[in-house]
């Protein structure tokens, strides 16, 4: 009886220890930045293993051929395409909207997170480092309504977490259902690939079930953040699948008909895709994305998949760019302006100057 318990007491110890000694080196590579210097050595090497295989690729492809077969392409097959993808960030629109009504703020209206999640996500989508150009987009919005940098950064967080849940439900479910899809891509055996999705979906059921029983805080002090329950984690999980689902549609449409793979391989193909390129932080992914879907879908032929590529990017990635920079542009000239009418500094814009903006929304209606 006493050995049990001196075997407990050391095995406490021991994980005790385990942890302090996690603890203290995690402490350690944050102070010397370690950590930091890693992400950008990991981001660096998988950018240059991207370009290193596109090289090897499209070495031998000639850019008329592929000019040629955008030309081909059915207009019907782009007007599709581009109602998806203005289906896919017309979705997007309610990560913020999820976000703000989360942490409690009730005041800012639709047309004002739809403005906001619209253009800082087309921004931070083409610039990169999207959690920095998307965040300072949405400051800029979001603090003439009131809402501080904390605010703000909650608000970055939790749409970021349903960005990221969406993902896991979309791999998770289509990769159990179609594991050779990420086969393709990842080279693991299938019977590997269905035990991870396996995993993945488990542990979504999993979180679901533990925010689900009792409030979960993460964060402290004016930075905690209250994780959505049960219930508003699964509209999270179906924001982002239909989400994702419009953003594949619109990649699938574009994409030479013959051999005909199915939705579920290119939306597997496509998320796994768009992962790699958002780990990147590359802008828009460029040559980590376009990589792995030419090792993703290597059946088809490379100058109409390149086609299908590149009309997908002026779509998703140019078009709401544009939108977005002119929009922000007017909305700026508009704010001068009526600051300039009502006698306000530019600097000297309070609470008062605050209350009289909601031309934001109206701006950003003008704009959805």
């Amino acid at each position: 009886m006493n050995a049990d318990r001196r075997d407990c007491a050391v095995d406490r110890i021991s994980r005790f220890s385990m942890l302090g000694s996690i603890r203290r080196a995690i402490s350690i590579l944050r102070r010397k930045r370690i950590l930091h210097k890693l992400g950008v050595v990991i981001s660096v090497t998988v950018i240059a293993a991207a370009f290193y295989v596109l090289f090897h690729i499209l070495r031998d492809i000639d850019v008329e051929e592929v000019m040629e077969a955008v030309k081909r392409t059915e207009w019907h097959s782009i007007a599709l395409s581009g109602l998806f993808v203005a289906a896919g960030y017309f979705t997007l629109t309610f990560y913020d909207l999820f976000a703000v009504r989360t942490i409690g703020i009730t005041h800012v209206p639709y047309r004002v997170t739809a403005f906001a999640a619209f253009t800082s996500y087309s921004i931070g989508h083409n610039v990169g480092a999207s959690v920095f150009t998307g965040g300072a987009v949405r400051y800029r919005i979001y603090s003439a309504w009131g809402l501080n940098a904390i605010d703000v950064a909650k608000v970055c967080f939790l749409a970021g977490l349903t960005f990221w849940l969406g993902n896991a439900a979309v791999l998770g479910l289509g990769i159990a259902y179609h594991p050779e899809a990420a086969t393709s891509i990842d080279q693991l055996p299938p019977w590997f690939n269905r035990l991870i999705a396996i995993a993945i979906i488990v542990g979504l059921i999993a979180y679901v079930i533990w925010v689900g029983m009792r409030p979960r805080r993460v964060g402290s002090g004016s930075w905690t953040v209250v994780l959505p329950g049960g219930r508003l984690t699964l509209l999270q999980i179906l924001i982002g699948i239909v989400d994702l689902g419009f953003c594949a549609l619109a990649m699938y449409v574009l994409l030479p008909h013959q051999p005909n793979v199915g939705f579920v391989v290119v939306a597997v193909i496509f998320v796994s895709a768009t992962l790699l390129g958002f780990a990147s932080h590359s802008p828009g992914g460029l040559g980590v994305f376009d990589a792995a879907m030419l090792i993703g879908l290597w059946q088809m032929e490379k100058n109409d998949l390149l086609a299908g590529m590149l009309l997908f990017r002026l779509l998703y990635y140019v078009a709401p760019f544009a939108i977005s920079i002119i929009l922000l542009t007017l909305r700026e000239i508009i704010v001068s302006a009526r600051m300039r009418r009502v006698g306000y500094a530019r600097t000297g814009s309070n609470a008062e100057s605050d209350s009289k903006l909601p031309y934001l929304g109206e701006h950003g209606d003008s704009g959805a």
